[in-house]
């Protein structure tokens, strides 16, 4: 029994009608649709070299993106931490496909926790240009660039900020701006059937006032001419087009533009209501608008100060000289590095570090190293951007040996050369060795490591 509040079953039945909200009722009690999107920046093509257990046929609307069977487990795969593939609910994948971004863009992902949109546009990006990934909660903040580190994304820059404190430092900055605004949760209702009883008849006009609030923001930060995808995993008609009929008496500049997306149907009012008993999903609402072309606009200006240096634990300034890592080949451009406190960072392209003066940052790029002492130490997240043939040694595990280090044991690879190692499976990078006296020392992150 769906055991659904009557008040959401009254609203469902006057939005699909009588059969369709028994199809829906239906759709309830049938199995979970997963996905699994293959990384893109590993992979461009979206097929892996290797087998992935428990994939079946692709997800038409998302490149690279493979239903998963049910009762498989490809989570426990090594290459999953090592970010071969990211776990996404099928309808979410829409979003960014209606987005559509362009490598050498800037991007803005608004409301980003987990990652699973943010990691999606950055592998669209294929490493150009500039992705901002920002969640204002903190907690769920630290997840996304979690899976941003995870992903091997190398020009992302993530925040955690309130919109309206966002908006200041990026005003007509951004080429897409992606909005998958916080709402009512209506399309959880299978997936996570505790979110029925969190629901009640005044949450839509509550969510609907805080996204015109966000959706405001968004609209000062997107350039003219630019694109703004607005989605939400909800169905009813006050959180969706509701919103975007508000949003759009308030700014006559932006208009709705259709799209269409393979595998769905066209979405010729620039709209898309996707139900869990019409497609493979759970969900999902996703809009698309254009902001007008102003061409007298004025120039962009921010009000920022710029950074001060800061300290690290000890008290001691920056330390400019921070090594880079001799054990990746190709090196950085020197302009674009940047160090704060005992972290070495890789700027991504046409970032000005000025613009993120104030703000909660998280992650400021790629991530390179650490000072230790007199020396410098490769990040975790260095060995997850780069490919083998980038490093200046590496060492491929079998399966069962990539689940030992991936549970924090030293490993007994034969004659190495002594240093830092670049560990591998299946040509996917896991992390960090340090082969030292016919032992390779394992530096997986304590945090990271499998039970």
């Amino acid at each position: 029994m769906q055991n659904l509040p009557d008040g959401y079953e009254n609203q469902m039945k006057r939005l699909l009608g009588e059969a369709g909200f028994f199809a829906y009722l239906k759709a309830l009690d049938a199995p979970v649709e997963r996905a699994a999107r293959i990384n893109l920046l590993f992979c461009p093509d979206g097929t892996p070299e290797h087998p992935v257990e428990g994939l079946e046929e692709r997800v038409p609307w998302a490149k690279g993106a493979f239903f998963v069977r049910e009762g498989a487990r490809p989570g426990l795969s090594p290459l999953h931490e090592g970010g071969l593939f990211y776990l996404q609910e099928p309808s979410a994948l829409t979003a960014v496909s209606v987005l559509d971004p362009q490598p050498g863009e800037r991007i803005l992902d608004l409301c980003a926790a987990p990652g699973g949109k943010s990691t999606q546009i950055a592998a669209l990006l294929q490493g150009k240009g500039l992705l901002v990934s920002n969640e204002p909660m903190s907690a769920r903040a630290q997840v996304l660039s979690r899976n941003i580190e995870r992903m091997g994304v190398r020009n992302a820059v993530v925040t955690s900020a309130m919109p309206d404190v966002l908006s200041p430092h990026f005003p007509a900055y951004f080429d897409r701006v992606l909005v998958d605004a916080p709402c009512s949760g209506e399309g959880m209702f299978r997936r996570q059937p505790e979110a029925r009883d969190e629901w009640d008849m005044d949450a839509p006009r509550r969510c609907a006032d805080r996204q015109m609030d966000i959706l405001e923001e968004a609209a000062k930060m997107l350039r003219p001419g630019g694109v703004m995808v607005y989605s939400t995993c909800t169905f009813n008609d006050v959180e969706n087009e509701g919103v975007l009929a508000r949003f759009t008496a308030k700014h006559p500049e932006f208009m709705l533009e259709a799209f269409s997306l393979p595998g769905l149907p066209k979405a010729q009012e620039g709209c898309l209501h996707l139900y869990p008993h019409e497609m493979r999903g759970e969900g999902h609402f996703v809009s698309r608008l254009r902001k007008a072309e102003s061409p007298l606009a004025a120039p962009e200006n921010f009000n920022v100060r710029p950074p001060k240096p800061k300290k690290n634990g000890k008290g001691r300034a920056d330390k400019s000289e921070i090594a880079l890592p001799d054990v990746f080949a190709p090196g950085c451009a020197p302009e674009r590095l940047y160090t704060a406190g005992d972290a070495l960072w890789a700027l991504p392209e046409a970032l000005e570090i000025e613009r993120l003066s104030g703000l909660r940052v998280l992650r400021t790029g790629l991530l390179l190293a650490h000072a230790a002492g007199r020396r410098s130490e490769p990040d975790h997240a260095l060995a997850m951007a780069l490919r083998p043939e980038e490093a200046a040694r590496s060492v491929e595990l079998t399966h069962e040996q990539a689940l030992a280090y991936q549970a924090g044991e030293a490993l007994h690879l034969g004659d190495l050369p002594d240093g830092y190692t670049l560990i591998c499976c299946e040509g996917i990078s896991l992390g960090w060795g340090k082969q030292a006296g016919g032992v390779m020392k394992n530096h997986y992150p304590k945090g990271l490591r499998r039970r």
